[in-house]
């Protein structure tokens, strides 16, 4: 449900203090990890240094000239004024792109042309990517807003509304004046600060001439000079107008400092101006740009740098209030200032101007595109003269994306080129999902080549993946902008099944939208063959039985193109064990393979890779078993030998396992423990967990090293599975816990067997959760004398009875015998239970014969079982970016009544799900009033929802809170979309996309890439910005 938005995550854009060296971060090569950033507070270093030494006017005295008191009555009279032009702006930046994450947030704007409807606010608010929002004015009237204009490199964009639309306030424009900007002017802020719809904060601007503020690893504006005030102003105030008395807009409010300071940061608007002007005049915004960052620095710097004092006296008396001159800070290999300009020269004149503010050079390179400049530097005090073309900013600030198979991409852009000092060329990765996981999740990937062939920009990438065809193994390089001296490669497999279409996104201006476009139809895969391999021989082990184990262990990997049931990862891997290589059957845990909405790959002794499909899903015991086409693999593949023997506590045996890099390591050791899971339930993100089984631990330290292995007896039979489970998240580190424990082989016997036989398992269970309970607590709850005499001997290692613990909701159970919370079991169909293996009865009979104490009293019940073939999820909804199903059998062990049949399981970052405020864990139990408590209902009524339009959701949090949302539907960038098991189709599954009411079989061509994140929220909020 939509709660409070933290403190930390209600930020504006804030520049961490720089290092004692008046470096900018990017020079440190550090991991980002003190640096500020766009989206949230983060903390820098605790030095109050700016980075630059310049002699500057102090805040905090200027902040004293103010009046202490009240507005004056004609301070009143201008804000009442420039209130009514002020919007709240709520957005989306739909996708990753660029230097932006998807993400959902909110900024300010205000009015600058009322007749034709343009808004001005920041480039980092309006984003690169897509962007979908609006605006809602001071008297509560609400507009959609769209972009026309982005600058692509200064922080200031520019949205459209329909003024037409606003019926109830008179619509006005601010003046931009930026000629009104002088230090120790008397200056509001006027904004949507920290959230709240309004807020005004007074201050004084002491200084116009510091550098653009550096933001760390995502966007910042660069060759611009920045004005500087103490305002105070925090989250949500990025687009604020800054207004002088006479209620002319003369700055825009863009960032501040990290460190707790109230500086403010502001863009002149001199440049927003000359482009509202383009626009209003219908002219092209034409953007010159020579690849090369300057920046503002002192006399004194420029001295060291070769400023000789002829030309500094000339300067001084051109340019009387001036101390800065433009010295070049970054040049772009490749660019057109390589090889002309170098790093440290000094900026005298551009075609034979002098010149020494970026306002200034800004509007020569503007009015030049395509044309020639004249640049006279200084460089070690010699003059050097050089003649540079400048280029089109807009061509190197990319206006389209690519989506295949999971991943996004397009050229790199001049904002990254210049964050890392590179070349302005390659194709980057802006969207790392599906194939394209790279082995670390962060951003900042250049792909150098694809199945051999080299991938120099984003039209030669589209020819290469057109022709691989889907599943194939491809070898891929890369690189990493911060380390482009390291060449990685991968070998990734393509998939253009659960993604077929390659798709296109191109930006349109007009629309303010991103049009899709199918690029090419996926190519079938590539029929397998037969392959040949042998295993590796395991040394120093002195059993040959145990040994000849290996050739029974596979490498199982499981890819998850959707999250489903609460599963919070993507990607698995493990080692399988092979129970039958005739058949091809392996088993696994479910901590590997969650569900059967996946691709699994099967790696037989390190050589063949051969898919496999999930046959079985055990609902309690944490194992599933797989099966792949033995005819496929010519290997001596080696069936493991199951025990039908319990392994006790105490006993000798061999552990075998793979480390956590995939490695088979293996110890003689014994038998530690063996006692019932009692893995902590997950109400935040509600997913399978193995309960109701026995788990052993044993004496290795290899034992917490390995997520997968068996243990094994000398004669080679294997007494015992090493599996991963699933555990609980943890509420400080916000990480999944996992645990590394056995399950004796017995247990899976039975199953194995009859899916040897080509039956399918039709499991029973009891819809309840059990634990151990000592019998002192036993004596407590009034189990007799008697019956502990005969636990006693039932189980002479463990003096133990199972209590209930929680029930699981059933959809029809018959109240009439079912077990309770608190009822100690004694008996079931007649035997003493002391073990959770005495409780497998329960997996073969429709009805149990218990004998349990409740409330002090001893009875005997009839018991009926569930069946067990209706727990696993097979059929979801992709609805407005949430993932919509049943409520998984996870939520129903946690759970005391179902409010709907329509659960949501997870969301998208940038989604109106993420925006409206729709979270995880949420029942929706009514559509614009009508109810909707399965998913039919649910999903015929979203489909007649028309689109971009407002509807009302009411929903049912997982604490039985009622709430309503208002919610609006977006079918360009998440339309509404149905996956259904189909054992008809070769995946599995088959998708239905639902666009503007019309039913097209798979998928449709409009939709962003569904970013897969690794863990399913609860939620972290990008705030505001």
């Amino acid at each position: 449900m939509n709660g409070p938005t933290s403190a930390a995550a209600r930020s504006k854009r804030k520049e961490p203090p720089h290092g004692l060296d008046g470096r900018h971060p990017k020079h440190h090569r550090t991991n980002g990890t003190d640096a500020g950033s766009s989206g949230g507070n983060s903390p820098g270093r605790e030095d109050d240094f700016e980075g630059e030494f310049e002699e500057e006017f102090d805040d905090t005295r200027l902040q004293t000239l103010l009046p202490s008191g009240p507005d004056t009555a004609e301070w009143q009279a201008t804000i009442e004024n420039v209130v009514r032009n002020v919007v709240s702006i709520r957005f989306c930046q739909t996708c990753s792109f660029d230097t932006d994450p998807a993400l959902t947030s909110e900024a300010t704007g205000f009015v600058v042309d009322a007749e034709r409807g343009y808004i001005l606010t920041n480039r980092h608010v309006v984003g690169s990517g897509p962007f979908w929002g609006y605006c809602i004015f001071d008297n509560h009237e609400e507009v959609d807003a769209y972009p026309v204009y982005r600058d692509p490199v200064h922080d200031f964009g520019i949205l459209k509304f329909d003024p037409k639309a606003i019926k109830y306030m008179p619509v006005d424009a601010l003046a931009l004046r930026p000629d009104c900007a002088k230090v120790g002017v008397e200056i509001r802020v006027v904004g949507n600060d920290a959230g709240e719809k309004l807020s005004i904060l007074s201050g004084v601007i002491s200084r116009l001439d510091r550098n653009a503020p550096e933001y760390g690893d995502g966007y910042s504006d660069f060759n611009t000079c920045y004005y500087q005030a103490s305002a105070a102003a925090s989250g949500g105030s990025s687009g604020s107008p800054v207004v002088n008395i006479d209620g002319y807009a003369v700055a825009l409010q863009a960032g501040g400092r990290a460190d707790g300071a109230s500086t403010d940061y502001f863009l002149p608007l001199d440049r927003p101006l000359r482009a509202l002007k383009c626009l209003q005049e219908g002219n092209p915004i034409t953007r010159g740009d020579i690849q090369c960052q300057f920046l503002l620095k002192p006399f004194d710097e420029c001295r060291r740098l070769g400023l000789g004092p002829e030309w500094e006296a000339q300067m001084r008396k051109t340019f009387p209030k001036e101390t800065n001159m433009l010295v070049a800070e970054i040049v772009l290999p490749d660019g057109p200032s390589h090889g002309k300009v170098e790093e440290g020269d000094v900026l005298v004149k551009v075609n034979g101007e002098m010149l020494t503010q970026f306002i200034r050079f800004d509007d020569i390179l503007d009015s030049n595109v395509g044309n020639t400049v004249k640049l006279l530097l200084l460089r070690g005090g010699e003059e050097v003269e050089v003649e540079i073309e400048i280029g089109d900013l807009h061509k190197i600030t990319p206006d389209r994306f690519v989506s295949v198979s999971g991943g996004s991409f397009h050229d790199l852009s001049y904002q990254q080129a210049r964050l890392y000092g590179v070349a302005c060329k390659g194709v980057y990765v802006c969207e790392a999902g599906g194939s394209w996981r790279f082995d670390s999740a962060e951003n900042g990937w250049l792909v150098q080549s694809i199945d051999h062939k080299k991938t120099p920009d984003l039209k030669t990438f589209i020819e290469v993946m057109k022709e691989v065809p889907d599943k194939a193994r491809v070898v891929v390089t890369y690189k990493h902008l911060r380390d482009l001296h390291t060449l990685n490669t991968t070998i990734m497999q393509i998939d253009r099944h659960w993604s077929k279409k390659m798709k296109l996104a191109v930006r349109n201006d007009t629309t303010g939208l991103w049009d899709f476009s199918d690029l090419a139809d996926a190519l079938p895969p590539v029929p397998p063959v037969p392959t040949k391999a042998s295993f590796i021989q395991l040394e120093h082990t002195s059993h040959p039985a145990v040994a000849d184990l290996v050739r029974s262990f596979v490498h199982v990997s499981c890819t998850m193109p959707m999250k489903l049931d609460g599963f919070p990862k993507n990607r698995k891997w493990g080692m399988g064990l092979v129970i039958d290589a005739n058949k091809g059957l392996v088993v696994i845990s479910r901590a590997i393979v969650p569900y059967d909405f996946c691709d699994i790959t099967i790696t037989i002794a390190d050589s063949i890779f051969v898919e496999a499909k999930v046959v079985f899903l055990h609902p309690l015991q944490n194992y599933a078993i797989i099966q792949y086409d033995p005819k496929l693999v010519d290997a001596p593949v080696l069936s493991a030998k199951l025990s039908s023997e319990e392994i006790t506590q105490g006993a000798s045996t061999y552990f075998i396992g793979y480390n956590r890099i995939g490695r088979i390591v293996h110890a003689a050791t014994t038998v530690t423990e063996i006692f019932a899971v009692t893995i902590p339930a997950n109400s935040g993100a509600p997913r399978y967990r193995a309960v109701n089984v026995d788990a052993i631990t044993v004496d290795t330290s290899l034992s917490g090293q390995c997520g997968s292995g068996v243990l094994v007896a000398q004669d080679g039979t294997v007494q015992a599975l090493w599996l991963t489970y699933l555990g609980e998240r943890s509420a400080t580190t916000h990480r999944d816990e996992e645990y590394h424990l056995g399950l004796t082989t017995p247990t899976l016997l039975s199953v194995v067997s009859q899916i040897q036989q080509g039956i399918v398992p039709k499991l029973r269970m009891l819809s309840v959760e059990f634990r151990a309970i000592q019998m002192s607590q036993a004596r407590v709850m009034k189990v007799s004398e008697d019956w502990i005499a005969k636990v006693s001997v039932a189980n002479t290692a463990h003096h133990q009875l199972f209590m209930v613990t929680k029930r699981t909701f059933e959809r029809e159970e018959k109240e009439g015998n079912a077990l309770h919370e608190g009822d100690i079991l004694l008996t079931l169909n007649g035997k003493i239970v002391t073990k959770i293996s005495d409780l497998d009865v329960m997996y073969s009979n429709d009805v149990l014969e218990a004998v349990i104490v409740r409330d002090c009293k001893e009875l005997v019940l009839k018991v009926p079982t569930v069946a067990a073939d209706d727990v696993e999820t097979d059929r979801a909804i992709s609805f407005c970016g949430a993932i919509i199903h049943r409520p998984h059998h996870a939520v129903r062990q946690q759970i005391s009544k179902l409010f709907s049949e329509v659960y949501v399981s997870a969301r998208t970052r940038g989604s109106p799900s993420y925006q409206y405020g729709l979270a995880p864990t949420n029942f929706i139990t009514h559509v614009n009033g009508k109810p909707t408590p399965d998913l039919e209902s649910f999903l015929a009524a979203v489909i007649k929802i028309p689109d971009n339009t407002y509807f009302r959701l009411r929903a049912m949090t997982f604490d039985s809170v009622p709430w309503v949302v208002t919610m609006k539907k977006n079918e360009h960038y998440f339309p509404t979309m149905e996956w259904a098991k189909d054992p008809a189709e070769a995946s599995g599954w088959r998708r239905v996309t639902y666009d503007g009411g019309k039913v097209i079989e798979g998928e449709g061509t409009d939709g962003v890439p569904l970013s897969a994140e690794e863990s399913t929220e609860m939620d972290v909020d990008h705030g505001v910005v």
